[in-house]
């Protein structure tokens, strides 16, 4: 074999790798303007922040990112490539913090990242998005908290002195990774205590009242998606492996079928073969997150610039 026809086979491989090494980095790190630090509120004494990422087409759609895991966040700890696929399809992104716990609990988690959809939604005009058009995401607790969005919005208190709490926290579409959606049957889990209580590893995530059992079957219930399911839910997307032992598919699989028995229009689950508490690919499945949110979020008769399309009229 001749050494340099080695070579430069070689070379010519490392170069095509190269090139799709740097394709896969511009595609999930685009050119965007950033805006970091926005303060949609408070809890504790602390700001509770967004980062904003605007591509440099727009659809007139949002996407915001729950940062959440175990139910702890950080405005530093948003990993940027998940915008990527939203922000190529020209969704504005809304990377939403919220204190971690214990310093907030869950149930004050989700009040606040209800905020940060009122938020959104009263500054709709400055971003230039469609207050109709938010969707939203997340992993596990992220998830968990998309589809108390999704499930608990509401239509905002019109007497609130603070215009923002004037504004609704609904969310017109969800896509989300293994969610925790019912917190009172953690059955398969090894969250699991095996008496209907709290997980195990998260007890002070739900506040005092969590050790009372009586009261944390109040507040279980409260702060599951699966049971405030109805008619008005928004289109769900969900994508679980089969081998998840953290939150188990189980808990996917039944907010999909207490949907069906509301009556809500669509909810989707897709359960991986052989797929833990996350996976490799999870980048790929945001692109097909991004063509739901585009599906469900967009006009018809309009494109990913949000320009008419020539058959729409």
């Amino acid at each position: 074999m001749n050494p340099v026809r080695v070579v430069q086979g070689l070379a010519a491989a490392l170069a095509t790798a190269a090139l799709g090494a740097g394709a896969v980095h511009s595609y999930y790190f685009p050119a965007c303007e950033r805006t970091s630090g926005l303060v949609y509120g408070q809890r504790h004494g602390e700001d509770l922040t967004i980062q904003h990422m605007r591509p440099p087409r727009t659809n007139g759609g949002a996407v915001l990112v729950m940062v959440s895991g175990g139910w702890d966040s950080a405005p530093d700890a948003f990993p940027e490539w998940i915008a990527g696929p939203f922000l190529q399809a020209g969704f504005q992104v809304f990377a939403v913090s919220h204190l971690p716990q214990p310093r907030a609990t869950v149930d004050e988690i989700v009040h606040d990242v209800k905020r940060a959809v009122r938020f959104v939604r009263h500054h709709a005009g400055d971003f230039g998005i469609d207050p109709e058009r938010i969707g939203v995401t997340g992993v596990s607790s992220g998830g968990h908290l998309s589809l108390m969005l999704a499930a608990t919005g509401d239509d905002g208190d019109p007497g609130a002195a603070d215009p923002v709490d004037r504004q609704p926290s609904r969310v017109q579409a969800a896509a989300v990774f293994c969610p925790v959606t019912d917190l009172l049957n953690l059955t398969g889990s090894t969250e699991d205590p095996g008496d209907g209580g709290p997980p195990v590893s998260f007890v002070d995530a739900f506040g005092p009242g969590a050790r009372d059992m009586p009261t944390w079957r109040r507040i279980g219930r409260e702060l599951s998606p699966i049971y405030h399911v109805d008619e008005s839910l928004p289109p769900v997307f969900i994508r679980h492996g089969d081998a998840d032992t953290l939150v188990v598919a189980d808990q996917s699989i039944r907010f999909q079928l207490a949907a069906i028995e509301a009556g809500a229009p669509l909810v989707r689950v897709d359960v991986l073969p052989g797929r833990g508490h996350g996976w490799w690919s999870m980048p790929v499945d945001l692109i097909r997150f991004s063509g739901w949110f585009e599906q469900h979020l967009l006009e018809p008769g309009r494109d990913r610039a949000g320009r008419p399309r020539s058959f729409a009229h």
